[in-house]
């Protein structure tokens, strides 16, 4: 089964909680056992796992992120003006894989599904793929 997920970014970088959309997805589908892919068609955004419970830590990866890879290098040759955002979707990854055990995500106690943008706002989509096995 797959699904497609519309988001409307509002900041240049920001990581969005999609876990509950995921969930939705798994319970949607009726897949007791199987595993999901969350995948990202775009080359300035991307997908990862991550702490949910403190959104401190949101704050913490976008700053660092942004510190390795500044929005202006002088060095920099793309005449788009987002090589910092390439990088950091780069760096996040386009897609990311979870079991489905029991119907549900088998996500750890204190982990969620992040949307990464990079370069917004924009409206952006992203994918997801259930397997039952």
């Amino acid at each position: 089964m797959l699904y497609r997920m519309e988001l409307s970014t509002v900041k240049r970088d920001e990581m969005r909680d999609i876990t509950r959309e995921v969930t939705a997805f798994v319970h949607k589908s009726g897949v007791k056992h199987g595993h999901v892919i969350v995948y990202c068609p775009h080359t300035t955004a991307g997908i990862t796992i991550n702490e949910n419970a403190d959104p401190d830590v949101k704050h913490d990866v976008l700053m660092r992120l942004n510190e390795v890879y500044p929005w202006e290098h002088p060095q920099y040759r793309h005449a788009e003006g987002n090589t910092a955002a390439h990088l950091k979707a780069i760096t996040t990854g386009t897609s990311q894989t979870v079991i489905i055990e029991d119907g549900e995500l088998l996500l750890g106690r204190w982990q969620g599904i992040y949307f990464c943008e990079f370069d917004g706002p924009r409206q952006r989509r992203c994918y997801v793929k259930i397997h039952e096995d």
